[in-house]
This record gives structure tokens, C-alpha cells and sequence, in this order.
């Protein structure tokens, strides 16, 4: 695609469009001259340089990456006419295009019927999903893995809730002892579940977990916001293929939360809470004296907590939809892409003298740490903290992020590492970028290049 084109096609539609309604005279207090905005312009342009390149390959640290171009061009266009999803007279055209990217979304996840819509983030998705949650089941807590991802807790401090972390095994999935211990109790109401920890990249079992829920009458709440679009890859052909399992299992959670603005190629932020039972929706009621009047459809403020959200979001995840789709020869693609790179790498470093594999990549996060002599947990922390800053500061930069695991995680993983502090950081890679599969040699090169010269 060619953006520049595609970005100049969009102002001169929107502008055709704006001229069906006549001319008018724009107030001179909102005037800028050419002159004054090019200054402020370059100031601007230059410190936007002060970031790291998501963009490219070699940026393997956190979990980020540009949208797709289809995904630019649908926002902008849009937001030149500024639409507001939450009524409908806001943005009639970006609602509709909202309500066809959440149909794909759970028609991907495998719901028959469903109630959902767009976010601004993971972090409102999950606390929406668990304050329905805390209407159905007042009083009991919610269980998620100790390694899930922190929202949890923090939103069951929003909403009064007592939030139970559960040990995780020696793949960083919830312990289903431990999780049946704690549902004894029936201290719990709710189980989340993570296909995909934002850490690991760990799957927890969907699957054997259902049985559980259904014996202690729990809900179950899937956070996919990370791993979700993952789904394209169960019983793939190919080396990227997942067990289906877990994945499969997902159509019976409760409600399901999903990032777009992950592996779906979005913009910050379009994030996504589907619910399996429509009727929770009666949970959202409220009234407006000035708003939802122009149908009596429903409008999508009347099922979110949030209230305005950017049409423009929906927007783009409607356009990128039409040209990738949420499908194994869509989206799926490029999953693949990344989830080839991550089992490529893991090999690299199995066979390496210079590095060792903190556990197999179950999606398209690898971990891995620095061989060091003696093997000691504060050994391996300083040699990761070291290549972490070397890597950036090189002229050949790499760039890595770091996961701290603690002495119990890394005596089940690595029994013969000397346990001589409470734990160490190891390297981290997010290989979301389907460019990377082509790239991951000169990763691990110049990482080995880097543990050579401590």
C-alpha cells in the first residue's frame, strides 16, 4: 500500500463529502498560517524520534509494533469526521462498522450469540467483564494465575472484589490443584483464564478447566486480550500449529477479551469484551436525557461502561478486516509468521554454548538467559541486565526486554541453577512482527556477540 496516496484519497473524500452540505466560513480563531504550524511542526516531528523502532525487526522487546497502513488510513479517514460510538447519532456509520468487527471477533472465538463491543483498552475490557461478573455473583472473589496479567487484581480493587492469585506450573499455566483447592472454599465466584500471558506467553487449560467450573457453579472469564488472535493457529498445518484444545474450549467461557490493538494490527487503543449470554447487557442499563434517541436499536453506550469511544477505532479494525480478516488464511498469516520465528529461535538457542532456553515459546514469546560460569541466579541477572543496555547502546542495536522470574520458577525450570538470590532477570523477545521470522539469525547473533563481550 502506498500511504501517502491512500492518506491524500482520503482528505479529498471526506472532503467531497463535506461539500454536499454547502459552504461556510471557518472562524478565524481556529486559523493557523503554514509558516507558524512548520515550526511547530519540526519541533514536533523531531521529538517524536526520542522512541524506540517498533517498526523494524530488530526491536524485539515489548509488545509493539505499527498498525497496519489499512488500519492508518481507515482511522485518519474517520477521524476527519470525528465520530462518537457510544450513541448512535454520534457515528451511525462507525457503529455499524463497530458491530461487524465484534461479530467477526466471536464468530473467531467460535460464539454462537454474543453481546460485545469495542474498548479503549484490555485493561476497561476486563474490568467490564469482571463488574458483570460481580453482579452474578456478589460477595465471592475472583481466581486468576499468579501469573496473569496485574489489571486483574487492580480492577478487583475497583470493584471491591477479593482478587486470588493461583500458582502456576513449571509452563507458567494455572496449577489445577491449587485451583481446585481454592474453589472448595467457594470463596470464588469467577476463574480467569490467560491464552497468552503478556510475560510467558503461557496458555493456561481452557479445557480442564470447564469441568471445574461447572462443579463449582463459576464463571468463566477468558483474557485473550494478548494471545487471542492465536486461535487461527489450532490444528494449523505446519510447525506453527497449536493444540487445539484450549482453544476450542473458549466458546463455552462466559466472556472473552481480546486485543485489536495487538496481533490485530490496530492502533492504540481498540481493545474488545465479548459476552456469550446477551441478556447480561441488562447490567449496563441507564438513561440519558440527551442521548439515545435517534433509534430503537440499541445503542452501544447502553452496553459499555465507558461512554464516548473513538468511531475511528471501530473504523480501522472494519477496513483492516475487509483486507485480513480474523481467519486462518486472514490474520491467521501472520500469526504464523510469528509463531514460526519463536520455534526457529527456541532451536537456536537449544543448540547455543552462549545462551539457555528459559522454557519452549508456546506462542511468539521467547525467554532465554545468558550461559554464565558459576550458573547462579545473580550471575544471570547482571549478564541480562548487561546485554539488555549494551544491545541498545550498540551501533548495531538490538532490542530485548527483560522478565524477572522468581527462585521457585526457576528451580522447576532449571533445577541445576545455583538459587542464590530470590530470583533473576532473563531476557525476553516478542516476535509479533511477521518480518521478524526472517530476521531471528541476526537476533540471536548479535545477542551472542553480546553475552562474547561481557
Amino acid at each position: 500500500m502506498d500511504l501517502q496516496h491512500w492518506l491524500g484519497r482520503a482528505t479529498h473524500a471526506i472532503q467531497d463529502w463535506a461539500d454536499t452540505f454547502g459552504p461556510y466560513q471557518p472562524h478565524p480563531s481556529l486559523q493557523v498560517d503554514d509558516d507558524r504550524f512548520a515550526a511547530a511542526f519540526e519541533e514536533f516531528t523531531g521529538r517524536l524520534k526520542d522512541n524506540y523502532p517498533f517498526f523494524h525487526p530488530h526491536y524485539a522487546g515489548q509488545m509493539l509494533k505499527p498498525p497496519h497502513p489499512a488500519a492508518v488510513v481507515g482511522y485518519l479517514t474517520a477521524m476527519l469526521i470525528n465520530p462518537n460510538n457510544h450513541a448512535l447519532d454520534g457515528g451511525p456509520a462507525t457503529a455499524a462498522m463497530e458491530r461487524e468487527a465484534v461479530a467477526q471477533l466471536a464468530a473467531m472465538f467460535g460464539y454462537d450469540t454474543h453481546l460485545g463491543h469495542l474498548t479503549t483498552s484490555g485493561t476497561i475490557a476486563n474490568l467490564e467483564a469482571l463488574f458483570v461478573a460481580r453482579e452474578l455473583h456478589p460477595g465471592r472473589g475472583v481466581a486468576h494465575s499468579a501469573d496473569a496479567h496485574y489489571t486483574h487484581g487492580r480492577m478487583c480493587h475497583v470493584l471491591d472484589m477479593t482478587s486470588h492469585p493461583v500458582r502456576t506450573d513449571s509452563q507458567g499455566r494455572m496449577d489445577l490443584d491449587a485451583l481446585e483447592d481454592l474453589l472448595c472454599t467457594g470463596d470464588v465466584g469467577t476463574v480467569v483464564l490467560t491464552t497468552g500471558t503478556t510475560g510467558l506467553g503461557a496458555v493456561d487449560p481452557v479445557h480442564e478447566v470447564l469441568p471445574l467450573a461447572e462443579r463449582y457453579d463459576v464463571r468463566i472469564h477468558v483474557d485473550a486480550a494478548y494471545g487471542g488472535f492465536f486461535t487461527l493457529l489450532a490444528d494449523a498445518d505446519g510447525p506453527e500449529a497449536l493444540s487445539p484444545e484450549p482453544w476450542r474450549a473458549v466458546a463455552q467461557a462466559d466472556s472473552i477479551v481480546v486485543d485489536p490493538h495487538k496481533h490485530g494490527l490496530q492502533p492504540y487503543g481498540c481493545g474488545a469484551v465479548l459476552f456469550r449470554d446477551p441478556e447480561v447487557g441488562r447490567f449496563y442499563l441507564h438513561d440519558s436525557p440527551y442521548t439515545y434517541f435517534t433509534s430503537a436499536e440499541r445503542h452501544l453506550g447502553e452496553i459499555s461502561l465507558e461512554c464516548s469511544r473513538a468511531g475511528a477505532a471501530a473504523a480501522a479494525l472494519w477496513l483492516t478486516f475487509q483486507l485480513l480478516p480474523p481467519t486462518r488464511d486472514g490474520l491467521g498469516q501472520v500469526l504464523a509468521a510469528g509463531r514460526r520465528a519463536a520455534l526457529k529461535w527456541a532451536d537456536m538457542i537449544e543448540a547455543s554454548d552462549l545462551l539457555e532456553l528459559y522454557q519452549q515459546p508456546q506462542l511468539d514469546i521467547v525467554t532465554y538467559f545468558p550461559a554464565v560460569d558459576p550458573a547462579t541466579l545473580t550471575g544471570i541477572d547482571a549478564a541480562s541486565a548487561r546485554i539488555l543496555a549494551d544491545g541498545m547502546a550498540n551501533p548495531d542495536p538490538v532490542f530485548l526486554s527483560t522478565l524477572r522470574a522468581g527462585r521457585e520458577a526457576f528451580a522447576a525450570r532449571h533445577p541445576k541453577i545455583t538459587a542464590d538470590a530470590d530470583g533473576a532477570r532473563i531476557l525476553r523477545s516478542v516476535l509479533m512482527k511477521p518480518e521478524s521470522e526472517h530476521h531471528v539469525e541476526h537476533l540471536h547473533d548479535r545477542i551472542e556477540r553480546l553475552v562474547q563481550t561481557g
